[in-house]
């Protein structure tokens, strides 16, 4: 048996070692050459590598061609490999085939790094064998020899894992879908419709999670063969979790609990209550004990990058949300302050629109300044000015984060707040979200501190 592996990234490792003791001729396929590619923790002597412009000339000489995530599903020579015969699979679809435990998976535009580190913590407060994978956790095939069937895995799951799977887990969670990746993705319609294979395999012994405030998301509950169950905001969805009068509250069709009241989470801002909520339901709808969940979800702190507070200097508070790669993250964490605000977006153009945005902080009384960063600072700017925009509009273009920190300082008054949430993605400034949010917190941590 051949197979090819495209892209040498995590997951291609990932593989590649589930593979070195099978007996199987195992080739990487790689756009880069050999010796710019990251093969820490693999024999690269028992790997071929086919390297270059025409890395994929001859797919169909392989019998299972796992692709990367990052590489798109319809590429011209995947297809007229699939056409020959060839399988076309993922680490995440071998992983579905092999995995004797229970699957929980996670996905939505935004939230799924949060949710699935608080169903993680829970399942684990509550005593069961569980493991956080994906892209906030360990590459999953390794651990494969760990894992019983009483095991639970956790697994935040994106579109580009999604795409092409043809097995559903056994718990499923959607959180808010709205758009995202259209530089990889070739319309919204096809990025929904590959979040939809989450839910879309499931068996009748299966439970499907799902927001029920948004009319996409809440779409799902009709493709799931399912239990469906609900968390929710702004209503009562029925059975599943919501809040009202500021309490979460669970409602499993026999009796209503309250598991406490909103204003003791941790978790700033109203739409990490959506994470919570979907949190309580996938685990309690799991078994675990309603006191167990409380206890976890009111000790939560957050993940870095996610409306991660820094630190103070002179009065105002600065706070670290790289991860907001696009706009709804970062309306959503602009809503989490009433504070005087100093917002600092931009960075690579990915085919998103920022006229809603623009829109947004306009309505928005306590924006006073928008430091805008990098190759799309004129559209961020372009959407500011046509929503008529007052506040003041800073454009250091491609800068340094020293300079955009020392700009902050300069414009943001006592006792106000600058978010670092740039509605964009990071790269040709920074190798990714978190290299931004890591030079943010370093260039706070040389201000000098406040001695109050």
């Amino acid at each position: 048996m051949k197979i090819a592996i495209i892209g040498l990234g995590l997951e291609g490792r990932d593989v590649i070692k589930y593979f070195a003791d099978k007996n199987i001729e195992v080739t990487v396929l790689d756009r880069k050459p050999v010796e710019e590619l990251d093969a820490t923790g693999i024999d690269i002597k028992r790997v071929k590598f086919v390297t270059g412009e025409d890395y994929l000339a001859n797919l169909d000489s392989y019998d299972v061609v796992y692709r990367s995530p990052g590489v798109y599903r319809y590429l011209p020579e995947l297809i007229k490999a699939e056409k020959s015969g060839v399988k076309i699979s993922s680490a995440t679809q071998l992983f579905f085939e092999q995995c004797p435990g229970q699957i929980i998976g996670v996905t939505g535009t935004k939230g799924k790094g949060t949710t699935s580190t608080l169903i993680y913590e829970i399942l684990k407060m509550a005593g069961k064998d569980v493991y956080l994978v994906g892209n906030i956790g360990k590459p999953s095939l390794e651990l494969l020899p760990q894992l019983t069937p009483e095991s639970y895995v956790v697994m935040e799951m994106s579109s580009f894992q999604l795409i092409d799977m043809t097995k559903s887990p056994q718990v499923a969670v959607v959180l808010n879908v709205t758009v995202d990746h259209l530089d990889w993705h070739k319309n919204r319609e096809e990025y929904v419709v590959a979040k939809q294979n989450l839910v879309l395999h499931q068996k009748p012994t299966d439970l499907a999670v799902i927001n029920f405030d948004y009319p996409t998301s809440k779409n799902f509950a009709k493709l799931t063969k399912g239990q469906v169950v609900y968390f929710s905001r702004f209503g009562k969805p029925g059975i599943g979790t919501y809040v009202e009068d500021g309490k979460i509250i669970v409602n499993d069709g026999k009796q209503k609990m309250i598991v406490g009241n909103t204003d003791r989470l941790l978790l700033r801002g109203e739409h990490n209550w959506e994470n919570v909520n979907a949190a309580v339901s996938a685990t309690y709808f799991s078994g675990v004990d309603p006191k167990t969940i409380a206890k976890v979800v009111f000790a939560f702190k957050g993940l870095e990058h996610r409306l991660e507070l820094v630190g103070n200097w002179k009065g105002v508070t600065f706070y670290n949300d790289s991860f907001s790669t696009n706009p709804q993250p970062t309306m959503a964490g602009v809503d989490s302050f009433i504070e005087p605000l100093t917002l600092i977006l931009g960075g690579s153009d990915k085919g998103l629109d920022y006229d809603e945005l623009g829109q947004y902080l306009t309505k928005k009384g306590n924006i006073k300044n928008v430091i805008l960063i990098g190759q799309i600072a004129p559209v961020i700017k372009s959407s500011l000015e046509k929503a008529k925009f007052t506040g003041k509009i800073i454009d250091l273009g491609m800068t340094t984060m020293k300079e955009i920190v020392q700009t902050c300082v300069k414009e943001t008054v006592k006792g106000g707040v600058v978010l670092l949430s740039p509605a964009t993605a990071s790269f040709g400034m920074f190798t990714d979200y978190k290299d931004r949010g890591y030079q943010f917190k370093k260039e706070v941590g040389l201000l000098k501190r406040d001695e109050q």
